[in-house]
């Protein structure tokens, strides 16, 4: 039998909704989803954005940079604690 130490039977485990934090965070990684596919969908169609005239490059670019926020976003709602107050 293996023994439990009071570390690992204290921990909450892990997972994006754990807290208000970790909720907050897994839903600013939805927002950054979002708004990467509607860059990447106006770039694609071409459209203007803010007074810029998107391209597809330009629309590709966006789509990436905004993912990789989303993905880094999405890590810390799933593995960060909120702070050092317990």
């Amino acid at each position: 039998m293996v023994q439990v130490t009071s570390s690992t039977a204290n921990s909450s485990g892990v997972g994006p909704f754990d807290t208000r934090f970790q909720t907050g965070a897994a839903a600013l990684s939805g927002v950054f989803f979002l708004v990467a596919l509607a860059i990447g969908w106006l770039g694609y169609d071409g459209a203007e954005l803010l007074g810029t005239e998107l391209n597809v490059v330009s629309g590709a670019a966006g789509l990436m940079v905004l993912s990789f926020f989303g993905v880094v976003s999405l890590v810390v709602a799933t593995y960060m604690e909120p702070g050092f107050d317990h």
